[in-house]
C-alpha cells in the first residue's frame, strides 16, 4: 500500500467531530480527525513499514503523523530519526503519545530519553518522561537501573513544581508508574507523591487543573494492580 492511497483511506476515516477536539487539545491543520481504534484495520494490512511512516510522519499531518507511529519499525530508527520526529511533534499528543511511544519500543530508549529530559525543552522533557513511564510499564524490572530510577524520583521531587506544565504533567505520572509497575521504588513512590503533593496544570483559556499522584496511586493499590505491566506498548 503506497503513501497517496494510506492518505486517502485516513481522510475518509476523518470525522469532523473528532477533528474539533483534536484542535481543542492543540493540533492544528491539516488533520482529518481520525480516530485510533480505527486505524487499526488499516495498519494490520501494512504492518511494520520504516519508509513509509518517515513518508507520513513528513506530512505534518497529525492523523498521518499518528498512524506513522503505528506502523513504524522502532528497532530500525536512530537516534537521529528519533530527534527528527520528536522536532516535528508540535504538541503533547505528539510528543507523548507517539513519539515517546515508537521510542519505548527500541534498544536505544532510555539513552535518547535521558536526553530529553535534560533538554530543558517543554515537549523533549515530557517525552522523555513519558517514554520511562511506557517503558516501566511493559518491560521486565530487571532491566533498569534502581539507583538511577530513585534519582529521577528525586529529581522530580525538586523540580516539579517549576517546570512547563506538559513536563509536570509527565512527571506527576511517572511518579505514578513507578509506583505501579516497578516494584523495587514502589514505596518510595509513594514517599515523593506525598511530598510533591497536589500539582497544578494552568491552562491558557480553561480552568486550571490540579493532579493528585497519591490519591491515583491509592487507587490502583486498593484494586490489587501493584506490579501491573502490559503486553503491548503500541496499539
Amino acid at each position: 500500500m503506497d503513501f497517496e492511497i494510506v492518505m486517502q483511506e485516513l481522510e475518509t476515516l476523518g470525522k469532523e467531530r473528532l477533528k474539533k477536539i483534536y484542535m481543542s487539545n492543540g493540533a492544528h491543520e491539516p488533520l482529518f480527525g481520525v480516530a485510533t481504534g480505527a486505524m487499526k484495520p488499516l495498519a494490520k494490512k501494512i504492518k511494520r513499514n520504516q519508509p513509509l511512516a518517515e513518508q507520513l510522519y513528513a506530512t505534518g499531518n497529525y492523523d498521518a503523523m499518528y498512524f506513522a507511529g503505528i506502523i513504524a519499525d522502532p528497532m530500525a530508527m536512530t537516534a537521529e530519526d528519533f530527534e527528527r520526529w520528536i522536532n516535528g511533534a508540535y504538541f503533547y499528543m505528539l510528543s507523548d503519545f507517539v513519539v515517546a511511544v515508537t521510542l519505548a519500543e527500541a534498544e536505544i530508549a532510555q539513552d535518547v530519553a535521558d536526553q530529553w529530559i535534560a533538554s530543558g525543552e517543554e515537549l523533549k522533557m515530557s517525552a522523555g518522561w513519558s517514554c520511562y513511564c511506557w517503558l516501566l510499564g511493559s518491560r521486565p524490572d530487571a532491566e533498569f537501573n534502581t539507583s538511577k530510577l530513585a534519582g529521577m524520583l528525586e529529581q522530580v521531587e525538586h523540580t516539579i513544581h517549576n517546570a512547563p506544565n506538559r513536563t509536570k504533567s509527565s512527571m506527576n505520572n511517572f511518579i505514578y508508574t513507578v509506583s505501579l509497575s516497578y516494584i523495587p521504588l514502589h514505596e518510595k513512590a509513594i514517599e515523593t507523591a506525598k511530598a510533591i503533593g497536589p500539582v497544578e496544570i494552568r491552562r491558557d483559556n480553561k480552568k486550571n487543573s490540579i493532579l493528585h499522584a497519591s490519591e491515583n496511586i491509592q487507587k490502583e493499590i486498593d484494586k490489587g494492580r501493584i506490579g501491573f505491566k502490559r503486553k503491548y506498548v503500541r496499539c
